[in-house]
């Protein structure tokens, strides 16, 4: 029992060192993430902290992988459960857009951030960033093939086009609450992306 205990200890304390460090980096980016300043905000040794994740990569992987996680389940786990195609995907900008204005970070959408520090490097971090976004996008494609194929979108419809209007409303309600004071930045994004998918607006 003890040995199961301490490995919980050591399993919860790893995890509030992966949310002091997305916390932090949605704030100063990815890059300010160090075992230094991390052992002063969780209140441990830097030992402690480097025994936990032994690479500051590591870290930034863990981190990285928090906010996947967490938009796993804040967005895709609760609109699954729509028929596949219009509605699920329709869902998914609901879902997409009240999450990226409150994402839990104190900086905003960290998945935001973390693609402009990255998108143009090389390296593991990139690599699992490109990964868990082509994942992302894989889906959103998904269901707009299978409105088209139900006819709820017109056959010409341009598939590509339409992701990339979607993941660039997206993209843009962190620094439109953050650097405009836009109140309704998620409002606006939502009904741009309805406007792009082709259907009517919808007040919510």
């Amino acid at each position: 029992m003890a040995g199961r205990a301490s490995a919980q200890a050591a399993l919860e304390t790893r995890r509030s060192v992966v949310k002091a460090a997305a916390d932090l980096a949605s704030v100063e980016g990815l890059d300010s993430v160090t075992i230094g300043r991390l052992a002063e905000i969780v209140q441990m040794s830097k030992s402690g902290v480097i025994g936990q994740f032994r690479t500051k990569e590591t870290l930034q992987l863990e981190t990285v992988g928090l906010v996947f996680s967490d938009f796993r389940t804040r967005v895709w786990e609760t609109v699954k459960r729509f028929p596949r195609g219009l509605p699920r995907l329709l869902a998914a900008c609901d879902a997409w857009t009240e999450y990226a204005a409150d994402p839990g970070y104190p900086g905003g959408c960290l998945m935001t951030q973390v693609t402009y520090d990255y998108d143009g490097r090389e390296g593991a971090v990139h690599e699992r960033l490109l990964e868990g976004r082509n994942q992302w996008r894989e889906t959103l494609r998904a269901d707009l093939t299978a409105a088209v194929e139900t006819g709820d979108l017109p056959e010409d419809t341009d598939i590509e086009s339409v992701v990339f209007g979607l993941e660039s409303l997206a993209s843009f309600i962190t620094p439109a609450r953050l650097l405009h004071g836009d109140t309704r930045a998620a409002d606006h994004a939502y009904q741009g992306m309805r406007r792009i998918i082709g259907v009517p607006e919808e007040v919510r």
